[in-house]
Order: structure tokens, then C-alpha cells, then sequence
């Protein structure tokens, strides 16, 4: 069935997934274009459904697909200029535990694109579990394009900062703060967790007493600080790269 009208009643609930609540109501988050959806497809991620501009219609990885005309296909989707294919996606639920690995902490980082910069360098280094205090969404449309696929490989597990501290208290917590050691000369212990803080005001005073370690990226005397994605991916590499 073709569905064109953007005020039919599906198509308003998946519209309603760009926003937090709609995510949360329907349990559910969208994602968009085509190598996107080929990757969920691929990560084993839980799809409920794909969505498919009728100009598209094609392959459909044998899941249940909606057929929307263009006016309806672009109500639902985030991006300006969409690509024609997006699949409706269960939410991942990861209950709080201790870390398998060396592990990242996101404490309070709000913008939602980097989260998911954060969240694709850390899988491309190597941290696979990440844990997320008063953060943007990670399944925001913003995050999901900005992590390139990460959300479907990370497991993001979010909960207040003295639950996750609590989850985290048999690991070495390591702060990303201008007031550390140099992390070039720093060799950590074989298994931590790198935290990372809010853009303007960094780390809270709780993730700071926790931590047993400090770090800093050492910068020009031009220079006061680095975006939050980027200082995350320098620390992120050194840290793994000082233990060889």
C-alpha cells in the first residue's frame, strides 16, 4: 500500500522519531540513506521496519516495508535532502555494568553531533562500551549521522552520574582536564575509563573526584581548548597507543 498523505497516522509517528519523546514513546529511533540502513541491517540490529520513498522501491532485505510518495517520505525523515530508504529502529536497552574493557565516560557533552563523533572514534579505536551522564541523545538523527554507524556496534548505557559512577567504581576512572599531565608522557593502566566533559564547562565536580588520574592535551600558547570530538579521539588513541 502507498501511503501519500504526511498527515496519515503512521506517518506522524515516524515523523515523531526525530524528536526525544517520540523515541522514547515509540521505543524506537530512525535511521536514514542507504549505507546507513545497510550497516543496521548488517550489525544485527532489532528493525522494525523499513521506509521506502516510492521512487525507490527496491531491495528490502526481506524486512516489513512502508511505501511513502515524496511529501510523506520527507515529513518523516530529518534530513534536507533525503536519499529514499530509512528503516524504523528498536532503541537498544543496555543495563549498567562494570566494563568488560577500557571504556569512554560522556559527562554532560550536549551537542548531538559530538556524541556521535565521539561514538564513532571510540569504535574505531576500541571502546566498545561507552556510558553517558546527562549527554544528547546518542539516537538523535544528528548523533546517528554524526557516529557513520557506531550506535549499532557500541553498547551505550546512560543512567544517573551516581548510578554509572557506581557501575564504574572498580575501574580506574581517567579526566580529560587542561589541569592534568601531559598525556604523551602518561602510560595508563591496562584497563580504565577516559572521561570526557561538557563543552563549555567540562567535567563535574562528582566525575572529577572520582577520577585517580588527570589528563591534558598539551596546545600552543594561541590555543585554549580543542572541540570535545576531537580531544576525545586524541586521548582516546594515545591512551591505547601508550599501552603498546
Amino acid at each position: 500500500m502507498l501511503i501519500l498523505s504526511r498527515n496519515n497516522p503512521t506517518v506522524k509517528q515516524l515523523a515523531s522519531l526525530k524528536e526525544k519523546k517520540g523515541r522514547r514513546t515509540c521505543g524506537a529511533f530512525l535511521v536514514e540513506g542507504e549505507k546507513m540502513v545497510r550497516e543496521c541491517v548488517l550489525s544485527g540490529m532489532e528493525i522494525v521496519r523499513l521506509i521506502v520513498r516510492e521512487d525507490r522501491v527496491g531491495e528490502t532485505y526481506s524486512l516489513p516495508t512502508l511505501v511513502l510518495g515524496a511529501d510523506a517520505f520527507s515529513a518523516v525523515c530529518d534530513e534536507k535532502t533525503p536519499q529514499g530508504i530509512a528503516a524504523e529502529v528498536k532503541l537498544p536497552v543496555y543495563p549498567l555494568e562494570e566494563p568488560k574493557k577500557s571504556c569512554i565516560l560522556l559527562d554532560g557533552v550536549a551537542d548531538p553531533a559530538n556524541v556521535g563523533a565521539i561514538v564513532r572514534t571510540a569504535i574505531a579505536a576500541g571502546y566498545e562500551e561507552l556510558y553517558l551522564i546527562d549527554c544528547a541523545d546518542p539516537f538523535s538523527p544528528k548523533s546517528v549521522r554524526a557516529s557513520m554507524s557506531g550506535v549499532f556496534f557500541a553498547r551505550l548505557m546512560r543512567g544517573e552520574r551516581k548510578e554509572v559512577l557506581k557501575a564504574l567504581s572498580g575501574v580506574p576512572l581517567i579526566a580529560a582536564d587542561m589541569d592534568g599531565e601531559n598525556v604523551f608522557s602518561f602510560v595508563p593502566p591496562e584497563k580504565f575509563c577516559l572521561c570526557i566533559g561538557n563543552e563549555g564547562s567540562g567535567l563535574s565536580e562528582e566525575v572529577k573526584s572520582a577520577a585517580s588520574k588527570t589528563v591534558k592535551i598539551p596546545m600552543g600558547e594561541h590555543t585554549e581548548s580543542l572541540n570535545a570530538a576531537v580531544s576525545a579521539g586524541i586521548l582516546m588513541y594515545e591512551l591505547k597507543n601508550q599501552r603498546g
